[in-house]
């Protein structure tokens, strides 16, 4: 028996039982679909991903891409999984009809390329980063330019990237050196290096679009002189057909612990003289633009780690039902059969640990695009508002537990599967490889904890803070109306109390104390409101279990219903209690990390 990618019941039960995409179908932009035309969405991403992408998976793993000083070479097996999902409408299934999209709604299509993410994230890297690069030309640029690159994108045509750290500027934009120079045409001549650039170089499209970021010559230091570019590998003619090869080249290839078939590039622009840029927007306000791509890219990372989360669960389960091995310690005759390991007491422990995570990841990186696609269609003005305010608050925290969590869950599943687990017969290893890469992805956890505490909290007044507290509070007085969660309800609303004490410590440390020690703890900080997010999140998905299981469902739901409640009980009881040995550690302002002499290491 081949151990399922993903569990499809518990897909259909986050997209239309917790929330309740069909919904979604009253907005004018989805009236064409329903529930039928959402599940097929769903079964061809997941046909697709059982056909192309689960059979090579371990190839692609083990044969990296190379570059030969000309090009890169990788395995065939890729391009046709790209083709695949290109022809398949997949690689914006949320864009327009006429733009080649499916026109679903982000939940959906979230749920439909899950598929693709469980079963190769490494090739379905490609088309999520096209997408994110074609919907930031599609907010910000010009007519003409979505007509030159984000048309192409969407089908498949070109890839797209973003390329953003340079050598000596990694996360510290501040500092790059990329510069910008307007030419005689009025376009720009761009010329610097790019480290890290996923997907920088290859021969799977036609062309690929860089969004770069760079400063106009004479521009401000600092964050504020930094403008965009779209800067592609080969220029394109007026009719759409490819010109000459842009002066952007391959310097080399980085080879990661993980995500193996996906290009890390070294890119030089400017060689020759310099890469033909064209601006997006005005110039010295890349930065504020390039977020649409990065936030939308860091809800992409925390969905993929979930998702890998959720794979590794699904193998690790799949074997700890098959593999008999010892007794119980009731048991005193040796002669006795063995039990599969899932009797085992602490096998379940493991399990419930990864089911617990990745469900609880999953549901909020779920709800994250659905308040991306909220912000955008939302009947009312200020409910579209509201989806803005609260996801902009969310996404350090969707971007960064399930990236710190998923890593978690996937060192268990290997755990389970014992000696077998870290052998590369047995994919687990290959998870965990490919997942440990996320907590670094868009924003390392430290930088993602600083965001959060001090810039997301205090930002307008706390008002998505505030978002965030209230919409907590809605589903702790929903849960009060059903006796077998009142005491989830009590402890919840216990963990947000200590919650909004810690908060008000660490702002007013940082006002009258020294920030750089305010802030030095803020990964526990983010840790700690993470872990009440999640709580949040399973009392939202026992809400619904303990509703259904009060129709008295067929057998097999009322199993699904109750392994939900258990798994929110178990991170009740093993997880969220952690946040109090935190909270205490913050409220103190403690200095361990911060008085530690550089030279005392």
């Amino acid at each position: 028996m081949v151990a399922p990618v993903l569990d499809r019941r518990d897909l259909e039960f986050m997209i239309y039982e917790l929330f309740d995409a069909e919904g979604l179908t009253t907005r004018p932009r989805y009236e064409d679909h329903n529930r039928e035309s959402f599940d097929a969405a769903i079964d061809t991403a997941k046909a697709l991903a059982e056909k192309y992408l689960l059979p090579n998976r371990l190839k692609v793993d083990q044969n990296q891409p190379t570059f030969d000083g000309v090009k890169v070479d990788m395995p065939a097996e890729i391009k046709i999984a790209c083709d695949a999902i290109a022809e398949a409408g997949l690689i914006s299934p949320s864009a327009d009809f006429e733009s080649g999209g499916m026109q679903l709604p982000a939940i959906v299509a979230s749920a439909a390329c899950g598929y693709l993410t469980a079963a190769g994230s490494t090739v379905a890297g490609y088309a999520g980063l096209s997408n994110a690069n074609a919907n930031l030309i599609d907010a910000h640029g010009t007519e003409e330019q979505k007509r030159k690159w984000v048309d192409p994108m969407r089908v498949g045509r070109f890839a797209g990237t973003m390329a953003m750290s340079e050598p000596n500027a990694g996360s510290g934009l501040a500092d790059l050196t990329t510069t910008a120079e307007k030419n005689e045409q009025g376009d720009y001549l761009v010329t610097g290096n790019k480290i890290w650039i996923s997907g920088g170089d290859h021969d799977l499209n036609e062309n690929i679009v860089h969004l770069v970021l760079a400063r106009v010559k004479g521009a401000p230091k600092g964050v504020k002189g930094i403008s965009l570019f779209i800067v592609p590998k080969f220029l394109v003619n007026d009719d759409g057909s490819l010109g000459e090869r842009n002066d952007v080249q391959l310097a080399g290839l980085f080879h990661k612990m993980g995500g193996r078939g996906q290009t890390s590039t070294a890119l030089s622009f400017g060689e020759k003289g310099g890469a033909v840029g064209y601006l997006v927007g005005e110039e010295n306000k890349g930065l504020s633009y390039m977020f649409h791509m990065m936030n939308e890219a860091r809800v992409m990372v925390g969905t993929s780690a979930a998702l890998t989360a959720l794979t590794g669960y699904q193998y690790s389960l799949d074997y700890a039902k098959e593999r008999p091995q010892g007794r119980l310690p009731s048991a005193k005759d040796p002669n006795s059969a063995p039990v599969n390991i899932i009797e085992h007491a602490d096998v379940k422990r493991m399990l419930l640990a990864q089911k617990a995570y990745g469900e609880g990841a999953l549901a909020l990186c779920l709800m994250g695009a659905q308040l991306a696609d909220d912000e955008k269609t939302a009947e009312t003005e200020e409910e579209r508002k509201q989806a803005h305010l609260l996801l902009d608050f969310l996404t350090p925290m969707i971007k960064t537990w399930p990236s710190e969590y998923g890593p978690k869950a996937n060192s268990l599943a290997i755990q389970v599967l014992g000696g077998s687990g870290y052998v590369n017969e047995h994919p687990v290893e290959m998870f965990y490889r490919d997942n440990r890469l996320n907590p670094i992805h868009e924003g390392t956890t430290g930088i993602q904890s600083i965001d959060l505490l001090a810039r997301k909290v205090p930002m307008k007044n706390m008002a998505g803070y505030q978002a965030a507290l209230a919409a907590m509070a809605d589903t702790i007085a929903q849960a009060r109306g059903d006796e077998a969660l009142l005491s989830y309800a009590d402890e919840l609303e216990a963990a947000i109390a200590t919650l909004k004490t810690t908060t008000e410590k660490l702002l007013g440390a940082m006002m009258e104390q020294d920030i750089d020690l305010a802030l030095s703890n803020s990964v526990k900080y983010l840790e700690l409101f993470g872990n009440v997010v999640i709580a949040w999140m399973w009392l939202k998905q026992g809400i619904v279990a303990s509703a259904a299981l009060a129709k008295q469902p067929h057998e097999s739901d009322e199993n699904f219903y109750r392994g939900k409640l258990h798994a929110m009980r178990y991170f009740f009881k093993f997880e969220l209690p952690e946040i109090n040995a935190w909270a205490a550690l913050l409220q103190s302002i403690d200095s361990t990390s911060h008085e530690m002499n550089i030279n005392w290491f």
